[in-house]
């Protein structure tokens, strides 16, 4: 592994635990995982099954620590590696297409429905509460994350990109270069 890289990953980890910390909960305690989006943001610039486990991981757990969701720790240990590699998975499949300027904002889309649909089938489990509350919890918190996820990775991506464009980092996430 490219300490590298690994230190970029711990830096989006690291951001994504001070923005997740200080986002206003709206609905029942839950906000927008803002830790999701930069996980997205680190598989989408370095697309490793390796990273990607290490990035799921630390996001999990960080997650865990910092959730005001009654259940939310087990749901976000769960939640954030099955999530990473559907996400991946996702990554792997349109890497013809991801030249494209909606691929990846689309991409965090879906990948926060994944999300939110596992956390909170696991909460909801939990609770007690099974499928009374999903429809109403899913569009109230998952769809308008899924929407702020679509802004978030269409603004914050293509800078990324072109940072590790203009750094050594490029050529460790693409040595032909």
């Amino acid at each position: 592994m490219n300490i590298r890289i690994l230190t970029m990953l711990s830096l989006l980890v690291g951001i994504g635990a001070v923005l997740h910390a200080v986002a206003p909960p709206f609905f029942f305690g839950m906000r927008p995982d803002m830790m999701l989006a930069m996980m997205f943001l680190g598989i989408l610039l370095f697309p490793k099954a390796s990273y990607v486990l290490l990035l799921s991981l630390a996001t999990g757990f960080i997650s865990a620590m910092t959730t005001t969701v009654p259940g939310g720790q087990l749901a976000n240990i769960i939640d954030k590696p099955l999530t990473a590699f559907a996400f991946f998975g996702l990554v792997l499949i349109t890497k013809k297409i991801s030249n494209q300027k909606y691929t990846q904002p689309v991409l965090a889309a879906v990948g926060t429905m994944i999300s939110g649909a596992i956390f909170l089938g696991v909460v909801l489990y939990i609770i007690g509460l099974m499928e009374a509350s999903f429809g109403i919890m899913f569009a109230t918190v998952v769809l308008p994350a899924a929407l702020f996820n679509i802004l978030f990775v269409a603004i914050v991506y293509p800078i990324a990109q072109k940072i590790l464009k203009r750094t050594d980092l490029n050529k460790a996430v693409h040595p032909a270069s």
